[in-house]
Parts: C-alpha cells; structure tokens; sequence
C-alpha cells in the first residue's frame, strides 16, 4: 500500500520528488511508521523505484529467448528505452540520482543483460569479453534514455535507435579491427562457464580454464 500510494506520487510529480509527508498522508500511516519499514528518504525512494521496475524486470526474467540473440538485444534495448519514457522518475531514481540506498534494480538489469552477451559470446560473435560487452551496452543505453528524458530536444525520435545500432557495432566481432584471439578467447570463455561444460570438466577445472582464458586476453592486449 505505502509503495503503491508513493509510487503514484512520484509518477505524477512535476520535479520527480515526493515528500514523507504526502506518501503518509496517501497510505494512511504515520511518518515513524514509515521511518521504521524504510529507514529515511532514500531508503523510501529505493524500494519506490525497484517496485516501479519490478513489473519491467519480472517481464525480462519471463521472455523466452528467441533463436536470433541480435534480435533479442535489440529488442531488450528498446524495451528498456520504452519503460524509460514511460516512467522517467523512476528511471532516473536508478540511474540519474545518488540515493544512499542504491536500488536493486540496477544489479537485476545488469544480470538479466549479462545473460544476453553470455549468448552472443557463445556463438563467437563478441569482440570482448560477455561482461565489458554488458557494461557498454548498459551505459549507453541508459545515457541515451536519460538524454532522452532530461533533454529531449538534442534526442529526437531515432535517437536511441542510432546509439543503438553504433554499439552493436562497437562489441561484435567480425570487422577489420577485430582482435581474433579476443574473440576466440571470449567465446571459449562463455562455453566453459556454460551448462554444457558441466558434462565436461568439474567446476574446479573450468574455474581453472577460465582463468587461463583471462591470462591469454590480458596478455593479447597487452596488458
């Protein structure tokens, strides 16, 4: 009830903001009350923003992945841009704001991706490794969002579809500037920490692989 009742606050807050006061005031409790479920503002305003995103994730957690892991990033992407329009004081809770109590929602968007680039590094189409590539998709599919609400007229219609596409072609493999033993590595990499290797090898060694695999990428690049 008191997240529902804060939830539709915010949603229809001109500046994003709700006070204590209004949400009591709305759920019919007392603010000590409140103070004692979600220890201060922030912590109110964490659990307002993964309640709003819950219903986005819990669609995520329940799609059924297609056989074209390209077409369901893409999708994922646009997913995420159309729920960030949607709500946009929720969105920027999550990844505009410096709330004390950090939502989860960013660490359960972050592993849901992370399935995503796990697949494309299986199928030898990543130039880097499953979790650099999620890192970059997430950043610039979320700046491109908040560009998107906070300045709309320097990020027109298309706009996220541009980025989109321009990132897409920053971390898959196959072009001239691809490094072939950063993707030979990244795919092995995936494979091994499958489900698949569980037949293979036990998880001591397939720890132990991927740990080589790493040692290989960092000595590929120089590092």
């Amino acid at each position: 009830m008191i997240l529902d009742r804060a939830a539709e606050l915010l949603a229809t807050s001109p500046s994003g903001d709700v006070s204590t006061r209004a949400v009591c005031e709305a759920a019919g409790v007392t603010q000590p009350v409140l103070y004692r479920l979600f220890g201060d503002k922030d912590g109110l305003l964490s659990a307002v923003a993964d309640h709003v995103w819950e219903q986005y994730l819990a669609g995520k957690r329940a799609a059924v992945p297609g056989s074209d892991v390209l077409a369901d990033l893409r999708a994922g992407w646009d997913n995420h841009t159309a729920f960030a329009l949607a709500h946009p004081h929720a969105y920027r809770l999550v990844f505009g704001s410096a709330l004390s109590a950090e939502p989860a929602a960013i660490a359960e968007a972050m592993r849901l991706l992370g399935e995503v680039t796990e697949r494309l590094a299986s199928e030898g189409l990543l130039r880097v490794s499953p979790e650099e590539a999620a890192r970059v998709i997430m950043a610039a599919n979320s700046g491109v969002a908040l560009g998107m609400i906070l300045r709309p007229t320097e990020y027109p219609e298309g706009a996220s579809e541009e980025v989109r596409e321009a990132t897409i072609r920053g971390i898959l493999a196959g072009d001239a500037v691809a490094d072939p033993v950063a993707v030979a590595v990244a795919t092995l990499r995936s494979r091994v920490r499958g489900g698949d290797a569980a037949d293979t090898f036990t998880a001591a060694e397939a720890a132990l692989i991927d740990e080589w695999l790493g040692r290989l990428t960092r000595t590929g690049s120089g590092t």
